[in-house]
């Protein structure tokens, strides 16, 4: 009887020392507890990857250029250009250079621009232009993931002169900063924005 005892009290010890297991998976740490997911607050779209080469003493050096539209879908915008050795990095550079590079679109009725606009860089000119609803997004390349991440749903677009991607980029920024102008312009004189363009 003493034995099963003893066995038995092993037994209760053993149990009590075990580890508790924890449930496994991504969004477990080793405690149990949940990790907190980061609520991301802009999409991301690269817009463009260029390879460079420079020649030095010692051969070719080869990096690599990356061109990143970010946006939070309600009317903020932002673009980065980052360079690297490898694509990953520089891609990385640039979110968080357009982070710090971040521009408010003025927005109207139907998800679209109050008036039409044209936005200039470089050779790149951008013309743009207010749509009804159910149109969608008329834009190419650089222009549609401006406008697509800012929160615009109906527009029509059309680039002329240089297609670069940076510049393309940069005209239609510019072509949205010609509207919160204007609308501050208008504001400060006390009349109605569209009265004006009309």
């Amino acid at each position: 009887m003493e034995k099963k005892e003893m066995k038995q009290e092993n037994t209760r010890d053993t149990n009590e020392n075990r580890p508790v297991r924890t449930k496994g998976g991504k969004n477990f740490r080793k405690d149990g507890n949940r990790r907190k997911r980061e609520v991301k607050r802009f999409e991301e779209r690269v817009v463009s990857i260029n390879r460079v080469a420079k020649t030095v003493k010692g051969g070719r050096k080869i990096r690599f250029n990356a061109l990143v539209v970010i946006g939070d879908g309600k009317g903020t915008v932002g673009f980065g250009f980052g360079k690297a050795n490898e694509v990953p990095d520089a891609i990385k550079k640039a979110i968080e250079i357009a982070k710090t590079n971040l521009y408010k679109i003025e927005m109207s009725k139907g998800d679209t621009l109050p008036f039409e606009t044209i936005g200039k860089h470089g050779a790149s000119e951008v013309f743009m232009k207010p749509a009804p609803v159910g149109t969608g997004v008329i834009a190419g390349g650089p222009v549609r993931a401006v406008l697509e991440l800012a929160g615009i749903k109906n527009i029509y677009s059309k680039v002329n002169g240089s297609r670069t991607p940076i510049n393309v980029v940069r005209a239609t920024v510019n072509g949205i900063e010609n509207i919160t102008k204007f609308k501050a312009a208008a504001r400060n004189r006390r009349s109605n924005p569209e009265e004006a363009v009309a």
